[in-house]
């Protein structure tokens, strides 16, 4: 097999893996590999897919000119496979169990990702033979828009899996940007960073202090483009003038530490979760109501706008 060709197979083809397979298909060179337990999964990216492709590809070419083939079963999806990529349910036991039976079908120069955005490689890889092969390969959705790639070795996981993430990435699509997390953390870190401020704006729409659309509002004038552009590091530090990020800190540590211990503290399991969760949940479909595919058009074309697409 030349070695500027990928036999790339994808496990599960859902809103994630259709978009993933989207963004493969930017090298002309790959086939895809297809494995789905969905019986109509064929029909399925038929109608799903073409929005998502760049250029003038058409699908129903793509699959019988054999660039895209589909397979009942897993190990002959996964037997000529160079990158196998899963995208299935976010379940430990399932992620287990599939790694174990890929890494038997596969060939033993493959590379195993996960696109989890929350089960480690660590607890994926417990039944594998060669845990050194996997690692989480984490698209921010949509990944053939969004540029971020969190690739999240385990503690055992071979070095050189993280950097062919980075070079196969690099060579796919400059404008994607893959970033190497040093070590494993619930939600990774965007997520993390996501979960934390939902959490707070969910308290400060519960409290009656601000709307859900004041709230997007404002985070549309302010805190989206100052870290779009700059990051929250490189913002606070350039704010801090002379002295920089710690001049920051400094200047505001009173105000900070006041909103820090007044920031929203509620659950989304257990005990009181029902009320405010039931409460923001109707207010926001009082707001934008049920999400419509005009709704997800206009978003994708906007985030298109800003990254320049």
């Amino acid at each position: 097999m030349d070695s500027n060709t990928h036999q790339i197979t994808l496990i599960g083809l859902g809103t994630i893996g259709i978009s993933m397979a989207a963004l493969h298909l930017r090298d002309p060179l790959c086939t895809l590999h297809l494995f789905d337990t969905r019986p109509d999964i064929e029909m399925h990216l038929l109608s799903q897919l073409p929005a998502l492709l760049e250029g003038t590809a058409d699908v129903q070419s793509l699959i019988s000119s054999g660039r895209i083939r589909f397979y009942k079963s897993l190990d002959e999806a996964c037997a000529c496979a160079s990158i196998v990529q899963e995208q299935g349910p976010e379940n430990v036991d399932f992620k287990r169990s599939l790694w174990a039976q890929v890494e038997k079908s596969a060939p033993l120069s493959a590379h195993f990702w996960s696109s989890t955005s929350g089960i480690a490689a660590s607890s994926q890889n417990v039944d594998m033979r060669d845990k050194t092969r996997l690692l989480v390969v984490h698209p921010f959705n949509p990944p053939h828009i969004m540029p971020l790639i969190e690739a999240v070795p385990s503690p055992v996981t071979a070095p050189a899996e993280v950097e062919f993430v980075l070079s196969y990435f690099a060579r796919l699509s400059p404008r994607h940007r893959p970033v190497v997390i040093k070590k494993e953390a619930s939600g990774i870190v965007g997520n993390r960073l996501a979960f934390a401020l939902l959490r707070e704006a969910c308290h400060l729409v519960h409290t009656g202090v601000v709307s859900p659309k004041d709230l997007d509002s404002i985070m549309m004038a302010s805190l989206g483009p100052r870290w779009a552009l700059n990051g929250v590091f490189a913002s606070y530090n350039a704010g801090g003038g002379e002295g920089g990020f710690g001049s920051f800190l400094g200047k505001l540590e009173n105000t900070i530490q006041e909103v820090w211990d007044d920031l929203g503290t509620q659950n989304i399991k257990g005990e009181g979760a029902t009320e405010w969760k039931d409460h923001v949940v109707s207010e926001v479909k009082a707001t934008y109501g049920e999400p419509t595919q005009e709704q997800a058009q206009e978003i994708e074309a906007k985030m298109k706008k800003i990254l320049q697409i």
